[in-house]
Parts: C-alpha cells; structure tokens; sequence
C-alpha cells in the first residue's frame, strides 16, 4: 500500500475512532449537564478549534452574507438540533444503540435525494437497500417497545437526528461551494451562536460544582469529535474523495456500539446484532450499481 493510501486510511480509522466514541462522551456529560448545554459547550470549543484551524490556513471569514445565511440554516440542521436530539434521546437511551440508530443516516439521504437532487433517483437496489434498514430498525424498536432498557422516545429522538443529518447533506449539496475548511468553521459559528441565544442555561453553571470526569469529557467532545473530526473529514474528502469516506458508515455504528459496551458496560444483545447487519448490508446493497 503506497505511503499516501495508508495516510488516507489512517485519517478514516482516526475519524471513525472520533465519531464513534462521541456517543461516550456524551452519556458522561450528561451525568453534569443538560442536553441544552452539552450542545452550547461542545459547539463552542468546536468552534474555537475549527477558526484556529482555518487561519492558521491563511483563510478569512467571508463578508457576503448570502453565505452566512446559507451556514446559519446548515449550523441549525446539521449540528443544533440533531445534537440537542442525540443528547436528549441518550437520556433514555444507551450510548451504543444511539450509534447503531445512527447508521439509517445514509439510506435516508438516499430517498431525500430522490426528491431533491437531479440524476439520483431510486433503483431497485436503492429501494432494497432501504428496506433493509428499515427491516434493521424494525428489529431495533421491536424489543424497546416490549420493554428493554432503551426507551422507544429515546430511540425516536436519535432517529430524528439522523433524520436531519440526510436532510442536511441534501440542502448543503443544493446550495453553493464554499472552502471547505472556510465552510465547516462559519457552520460551527453559526450553530454555536444559535445554541447560545436557545439555551442561555450554560451562562448560569456552577462550575465549582461541576464533576470533573464530566467537565473533561465535554472539553474532549468540544475539541475532538465536534473540531478535529470536522477538520480531518474536509482533508480527507479532499484527498480521497467523498466515495472513499463513505466506508465511516460501516464503521462508526460498530465502533459505537461495542465501545459503549467495553467501556460504559452496555448490555450486547442478539436482535442488535442482527439489526446492525440488516443495516450495514443495507448500506452496501444501495451501493452497488444496477
């Protein structure tokens, strides 16, 4: 393997790694903090990390302010209100089968895309592939609603965020291209300011009151998972473009899932199992060409 695909490998395993034990973080936060400010402070160090990354590029913020509209509605779809689901849903939820619920993101991408993007329409593997997930989730939520420790609001809740993750890939696909690394850090300015003005709660902690372990965990999901991890998810698109990061999609639900159980002690259960595989195979079913 040349020196240049092992780079590119080992950014995806490093994203992966990143995203996937986010969910982590977020279950130890949430022993301190409200969902509403586990949202404000993880997007403002994110932030804070992403301007650093873009001048230390030599890039600017633009002036047009067409453009910070266009990142004022992706900061709200693709980060405020699916991190404020996905902190509110692991409430009831375990960490791992919040990453597990998460893997339906790209099958819904590719019925939003359906409709709103020229040239990708359904095929049958398409369709298949959805009803694969589908068929996944079904097995997820079957079990909740006979009872389980996972609630089924919970599990609706981080379904709604994946939701809005797909919707928010098809507006940022519909609107202009910007810089990349210019993009991701007004986005996240963005999201944070409208996280700020929503829940203004975070203004009022007692931080000597604060638990420590809690306190580190939200600094490392500002700074890794919510800054670093956008930063190299905008490198390695542009070294190895968009096909090549798609595999995170495999990856991130197991990563996920098994890390909740290793480290926070999660029950494993066998329909999770098969759930995870009638997704991911979803996921490849839908790749394959007719």
């Amino acid at each position: 393997m040349q020196l240049e695909q092992r780079i590119n490998w080992l950014l995806l395993f490093g994203l992966v790694a990143l995203w996937g034990t986010s969910f982590i973080a977020i279950n130890v936060s949430l022993r301190a903090f409200t969902p509403d400010q586990v949202v404000v402070l993880r997007l403002s160090i994110g932030a804070a990390v992403l301007l650093a990354f873009m001048l230390a590029k030599g890039k600017r913020l633009p002036l047009n302010p067409v453009a910070w509209l266009h990142f004022m509605i992706m900061g709200l779809l693709g980060n405020v209100l699916p991190f404020w689901f996905i902190a509110k849903g692991q409430l009831l939820v375990t960490s791992g089968m919040a990453g597990l619920l998460m893997a339906i993101m790209p099958l819904m991408t590719l019925i939003l895309a359906h409709f709103f993007i020229t040239g990708e329409n359904l095929n049958r593997n398409k369709l298949l592939g959805f009803v694969l997930g589908i068929t996944g989730i079904g097995l997820i939520l079957g079990p909740t609603i006979l009872g389980s420790q996972n609630s089924l609001i919970g599990c609706l809740l981080v379904l709604s965020a994946a939701v809005l993750y797909a919707t928010n890939t098809i507006v940022a696909r519909r609107l202009p291209t910007y810089s990349s690394s210019v993009v991701s850090t007004c986005v996240t300015l963005c999201a944070a300011l409208i996280s700020l003005i929503l829940w203004p709660s975070v203004l009022q902690i007692d931080w000597p009151q604060v638990n420590q372990l809690s306190l580190m965990t939200t600094l490392w999901l500002g700074v890794f998972p919510t800054g670093v991890a956008a930063a190299i998810f905008f490198v390695l698109i542009r070294r190895a473009g968009p096909t090549f990061l798609s595999n995170i999609n495999y990856l991130i639900p197991v990563v996920a899932y098994f890390a909740g159980a290793l480290v926070l002690g999660e029950t494993v259960v066998w329909h999770d199992m098969v759930a995870l595989l009638a997704i991911l195979f979803g996921i490849g079913v839908s790749r394959r060409p007719v």
